[in-house]
C-alpha cells in the first residue's frame, strides 16, 4: 500500500513536467478574433514562425471575427487546455468586460494571459479625398458639416470605436459611427472615401500610410512615434488631453498546465527579441513588451478598469 502511494505521488509530481516535455504534439491553433488584414495577423505570423522553428509544429492562424471579438475569444476559452489553442487579443477584450451585458466566458477566470507582446499608438487617418491636412483642419471641416461625415471602427465597442467617440466628444464634433468586422473592411471603404476617418492601431494602417493611400494626421500617444517623427500627436495638434494606446496579448484557456504556459511565454519573449520582429513593430509605432503572465494579468485588470470608466463616462451601451 505504501509503495502504491509513493508511486502515485511520484506520478502526480511528474505529470506537469511530462506535459511540458511532450508539448506540442500537434499543430497549434492560433486564433485571431478579428477579420484578416489587421495588425494581429502580422504579429501572429511572426510569432508563429518562431514557434514552428523551435517546436517543429505548424501554427495555424485562424481568423474568427465577430461580436466584438467575443466569438473568437469564446472558442479559445472553451478549447482543450493543453497549449494547442491560444489567442491574440487587443483592448476590445478589456472593453467587453464592461460594454457587454453578458459574456459567454469570464475574461479573468476562463483565460490565462501569457504575455502582453506589444503596446502601440493609434493613428488618426483620413482618405486622400478629404480636403484636410491637419487635425485642426479636420475639426473645422467636421464642424462645417455636423453629422454628415462618418468614422469607421473595427466593431461596436472596439478600441477604435471608443477612440473615435472620444475624439468627437473632446472636439465637440458630430460624426456617424459605422462599425465593421475588422480593419480590412474599414480600409476597403476608407481608402476610396466612403468613410471619412479611422483611429486605429498604427501597425494595422502603416502600410497604407506609407503607400500614400491614406493621410496620417496624428498619433494618439503622449509622445510622437519614432517612425513618423513629423506627425504630431493629436493632443499637440489641438485636442489637449487626448491620449489612447493599444496592445496585443496572448492568452490560453484556463487550466492550461503551468509548465506549458511557461514554455509558450519563453518562446514568445525570444521571438520579440528578434531583429526582424522589432523592425516590423517599430515601423508601426509599436514597442515589444513580453512581460510575465502575472504582470499580464495585472495589466489586463488595470485595462478593464480604465476602459470601463471611459464606457461609463460616455454612457455607451452594447450595440
Amino acid at each position: 500500500m505504501q509503495n502504491k502511494l509513493i508511486a502515485a505521488l511520484v506520478l502526480a509530481a511528474a505529470t506537469p513536467l511530462c506535459a511540458a516535455q511532450s508539448f506540442p504534439t500537434k499543430p497549434i491553433r492560433f486564433i485571431i478574433p478579428t477579420a484578416a488584414g489587421g495588425g494581429s495577423d502580422q504579429i501572429v505570423r511572426f510569432l508563429g514562425n518562431r514557434y514552428t522553428a523551435v517546436w517543429g509544429q505548424q501554427i495555424v492562424a485562424d481568423n474568427r471575427p465577430g461580436a466584438g471579438m467575443v466569438i473568437g475569444i469564446d472558442i479559445a476559452a472553451k478549447a482543450t487546455p493543453d497549449g494547442h489553442t491560444i489567442v491574440l487579443v487587443n483592448p476590445s477584450h478589456a472593453i467587453n468586460a464592461t460594454l457587454m451585458a453578458k459574456l459567454p466566458y469570464d475574461p479573468i477566470n476562463d483565460l490565462i494571459p501569457i504575455s502582453v507582446v506589444a503596446t502601440q499608438a493609434f493613428g488618426l487617418v483620413v482618405p486622400n479625398s478629404l480636403p484636410v491636412k491637419s487635425v485642426k483642419e479636420l475639426i473645422a471641416h467636421l464642424k462645417s458639416k455636423p453629422g454628415e461625415l462618418s468614422f469607421g471602427s473595427s466593431g461596436p465597442g472596439s478600441a477604435s470605436h471608443l477612440a473615435g467617440e472620444m475624439f468627437t466628444g473632446m472636439t465637440g464634433t458630430k460624426m456617424t459611427h459605422i462599425a465593421y468586422k475588422g480593419t480590412g473592411p474599414v480600409l476597403a471603404d476608407l481608402i476610396p472615401g466612403r468613410v471619412h476617418m479611422y483611429i486605429n492601431p498604427m501597425l494595422a494602417i502603416i502600410n497604407q500610410v506609407n503607400a500614400k493611400q491614406l493621410r496620417l494626421l496624428g498619433v494618439t500617444t503622449a509622445k510622437r512615434v519614432a517612425s513618423q517623427p513629423d506627425v504630431p500627436t493629436v493632443a499637440e495638434a489641438g485636442v489637449t488631453g487626448y491620449e489612447a494606446s493599444s496592445w496585443y496579448m496572448v492568452l490560453a484557456p484556463a487550466k492550461t498546465p503551468a509548465p506549458i504556459i511557461k514554455q509558450i511565454h519563453a518562446e514568445t519573449v525570444n521571438a520579440l527579441q528578434a531583429k526582424d520582429m522589432q523592425d516590423m513593430l517599430a515601423k508601426g509605432g509599436t514597442e515589444a513588451l513580453g512581460n510575465t503572465p502575472a504582470e499580464a494579468m495585472a495589466f489586463l485588470k488595470t485595462e478593464i478598469a480604465r476602459w470601463g470608466k471611459v464606457i461609463k463616462d460616455a454612457n455607451l451601451k452594447q450595440q
